[in-house]
């Protein structure tokens, strides 16, 4: 598999997009945002989505330089319609009218829908986290097909429905939580078929709802299944209620429509900590806490404790300097396409 710098890789995945139709704009956030989520360890969120995009670009359920509007709006909340736009643009664009809101209000929201995929959730509560504040968003697939199986069935009724939250503090790396609500993201079962792995048993059932740890039964008519295992009720009570916030709260509503077409919802809010206590003490708090957490005594085969966020600040920190690895599923795509779009010359592709 190549090994690749995070610039070339962000070079490359902006050309690509560009060449299908995206602006200088939009095809910066994608590029960017799916890089940062190769650095962040998130592969399956990462440039591998790439390929994907342009698929829908070319099917028309992705439209380029889509104008996002407001639909309706107060002093503290917006609801926004993404026109079908790439879900890395418009939810950007979201999340930061969001915070804009909060620094008057002090607390605020905003649901947005009819966009393509979001790509990494973090992206949008780390932005308010910058600006001293607290973000929380939750995120959905619209009527899109689904994938995850809610608890004690074997048919897929629910999507992945992460949910992310980030903090402002005095640490080095960022004091945050993304997670999906199903026992694992979708991309990683697509990542596990391009590099011909095996997948834990508890990630997916077959359609007959049996485990398996093929992840070729996951495309045969399997289903994702929710988080928690033999307490699986837990991730599936928390997807449905993110399918309330994503779905039904901004009017997408559940099930599947006959398109297919891929449809994020999603839900955003922003708290000024600073309305609450004094920032300074609040961060320096959130830093000894994280320090309180890490000083725990590991457990029997554990090398210790990670706060949440910090995993992904060591990955990204390393992958900085050594580069990021990229299956060669994903690099035979990516230069099929620079071959299509004539843009050889212009990228080196090797």
């Amino acid at each position: 598999m190549p090994i690749v710098q995070a610039d070339r890789l962000t070079r490359i995945g902006a050309a690509l997009l560009r060449a299908a139709g995206a602006s200088d704009e939009e095809a910066k956030a994608v590029a960017v945002g799916c890089v940062n989520a190769n650095l962040a360890g998130h592969d399956s969120h990462g440039i591998i989505a790439i390929p994907t995009y342009i698929d829908r670009v070319k099917a028309g359920h992705i439209v380029p330089g889509a104008k996002w509007t407001i639909v309706q709006e107060s002093p503290t909340t917006t609801v926004i319609d993404g026109h079908w736009g790439f879900g890395f643009h418009v939810n950007a664009k979201a999340m930061a009218l969001t915070i804009e809101k909060a620094k008057t209000a002090n607390v605020a929201a905003c649901t947005v829908f009819r966009q393509s995929h979001v790509g990494r959730l973090a992206a949008y509560p780390l932005m308010a986290m910058q600006e001293g504040m607290i973000g929380i968003a939750t995120a959905d697939s619209g009527r899109s097909p689904k994938i995850v199986a809610p608890f004690g069935g074997r048919e897929a009724r629910l999507g992945t429905n992460p949910i992310s939250i980030a903090v402002p503090s005095d640490l080095d790396a960022p004091f945050y939580l993304d997670m999906a609500t199903s026992a694992v993201a979708a991309g990683k079962i697509a990542l596990a078929v391009s590099r011909n792995e095996e997948i834990p048993k508890g990630w997916i059932v077959d359609a007959e709802g049996r485990h398996t740890t093929d992840p070729g039964e996951y495309k045969k008519g399997g289903a994702l299944l929710p988080l928690g295992g033999s307490e699986g009720y837990k991730g599936s009570g928390l997807a449905a209620m993110v399918e309330v916030l994503c779905g039904l709260l901004t009017g997408l509503g559940f099930g599947v429509e006959p398109t297919g077409r891929h449809n994020d919802g999603c839900f955003m809010a922003v708290f000024n900590v600073a309305a609450f206590r004094p920032l300074k003490d609040f961060k320096k708090e959130v830093a000894e806490f994280a320090r309180y957490l890490k000083e725990t005594p590991p457990s029997e085969g554990s090398t210790g404790v990670f706060y949440p966020g910090e995993v992904e600040y060591i990955r990204e920190q390393q992958r900085k300097l050594s580069g990021i690895e990229i299956e060669d599923a994903t690099w035979d795509k990516l230069r099929e396409l620079t071959a299509e779009y004539q843009l050889g010359a212009e990228l080196d592709f090797r």
